[in-house]
């Protein structure tokens, strides 16, 4: 393990060196995602484009249940390896990567036995249901592959590998790139298509992250005879993991939301919801990397005890997060039309969706701050604090909005509801920040001067 990293390296220097690879591999997925999309805007049919847009709930589902064992699993061996507790460590690392599988095996039977009620619930009607069903069941069937995948992305990084993580996440973005247009274009195969290529893009990633783990990890393994686990370690991983995954949960049942209340006004405005979610992803995962990349480090220095590193690396990940939300969101505001463009050409799309975008984008430097401190609670065990903001921004506090404002104002008060709620859940975080994260900080300097 490099412990120079997170001991003795300069902090904006460590900090880039964790997120960078994180960074890089997001935006490949985000490459992924936008190639994902123009292949399946390429068929003209908007109602294949609405109906993959109702069923991306379920595959946020999958990585909120991997973030369960990824983040909460990552998030305590930080703190292990920080209190130089290896073999503990290891330990913790089976039960969370041989549960993965496990855990996905049984979502992959609930999501198939409950297929018919819960595409209803996501808006499917006559005209998306069977594209819909096409898309859902072949993500439901990977469950297991697209949930494992998450974890060794997560713990690899708490090792300092986190270059090799990024490989992994790369490669499964770079197989499906290649897949898609192979399975949705020149095979017909359309929205189940783009599943398969998904899909099969996992399985490269799954395998390359067991091979990592086994050749090139010193402090995590996936041998199940290693297996042993107390309660007290399970829990400390659930604390954190849950509050983590409910992130993601909120994300499905926002977009549930939003897409039946988008329903009144057209599977159109759903389409272009759909698009516009691809292109805010550039923002939302860019701050995504800089915020978990930074992670590891929070973890470490919350076990050893380290309080001036930590307060140094918590400033350079709010300055550099929030900077980088605000400067991209510009540019993609200047550049909305001309984005659209990439995917659909017709004048009244590209104008429905730019102005959809944004209005979205005028959300994204409040998203920023709510992810730092989001992490930094994760990071440190702060269960309460991470659980409060991971069920707001898409969840109480963004449900409750989209009720006030779409009853005031319409089709547009449905649109400005997300950034109105990312602006009030920076607020509630900012709050939590200096509640909770002051008398963090006040205790472990009693301790120390003790």
């Amino acid at each position: 393990m490099n412990n120079e990293i997170f001991e003795t390296m300069p902090v904006p220097k460590a900090y880039i060196k964790l997120a960078l690879p994180v960074m890089l591999s997001s935006v490949l997925m985000l490459v992924y995602n936008m190639a994902d999309t123009y292949f399946i805007a390429a068929t003209g049919n908007t109602d294949i484009i609405a109906a993959v847009s109702l069923c991306a709930p379920v595959f946020t589902f999958l990585i909120a249940i991997g973030d369960i064992l990824g983040l909460g699993g990552s998030s305590f061996i930080s703190r292990l390896l920080g209190s130089k507790k290896n073999e503990d460590a290891k330990r913790v690392s089976i039960f969370c990567l041989c549960g993965s599988i496990v855990l996905g095996l049984v979502i992959t039977l609930v999501l198939m036995m409950a297929k018919t009620p819960i595409l209803k619930l996501l808006g499917a009607t006559q005209n998306t249901a069977g594209f819909a069903s096409d898309y859902y069941t072949w993500i439901a069937l990977g469950a297991s592959v697209i949930i494992f995948s998450l974890v060794p992305t997560n713990l690899l990084r708490t090792e300092g590998l986190a270059s090799l993580a990024m490989v992994g996440s790369m490669l499964g973005s770079i197989v499906n790139i290649i897949l898609d247009p192979i399975f949705i274009s020149v095979l017909g195969m359309g929205a189940a298509g783009a599943a398969i290529a998904t899909v099969i893009g996992n399985i490269f990633a799954d395998i390359y992250y067991i091979y990592v783990i086994v050749r090139h990890s010193k402090c995590l393994s996936i041998d199940p005879r290693g297996f042993r686990i107390t309660g007290h370690e399970t829990k400390e991983v659930l604390r954190i993991g849950i509050p983590s995954s409910v992130t993601n949960i909120m994300q499905s049942i926002g977009v549930i939301l939003l897409n039946n209340f988008l329903l009144p006004y057209g599977n159109e405005t759903i389409a272009a919801m759909g698009i516009v979610s691809k292109i805010t992803m550039i923002v939302i995962m860019i701050m995504v990397s800089f915020s978990f990349g930074g992670q590891p480090l929070y973890g470490y220095l919350y076990g050893a005890n380290n309080k001036a590193r930590f307060r140094e690396v918590m400033r350079f990940a709010y300055m550099l997060v929030c900077g980088l939300g605000l400067a991209i969101s510009c540019v993609l505001f200047a550049a909305a039309p001309v984005l659209v463009r990439l995917f659909i050409q017709e004048p009244s799309f590209v104008a429905l969706a730019s102005s959809m975008l944004r209005i979205i984008l005028f959300g994204m430097p409040f998203i920023g701050f709510t992810m730092v401190t989001t992490c930094i609670f994760q990071s440190t065990g702060k269960a309460s604090g991470a659980l409060a903001l991971s069920a707001g921004r898409q969840g109480y506090i963004y449900a409750a909005v989209l009720f006030v404002l779409s009853s005031l104002f319409g089709y547009n008060g449905v649109v400005a509801s997300q950034p109105a709620a990312d602006a009030l859940t920076a607020v509630l975080a900012f709050v939590l920040m200096k509640k909770i994260l002051s008398g963090f900080l006040e205790s472990r300097q009693k301790n120390t001067e003790r």
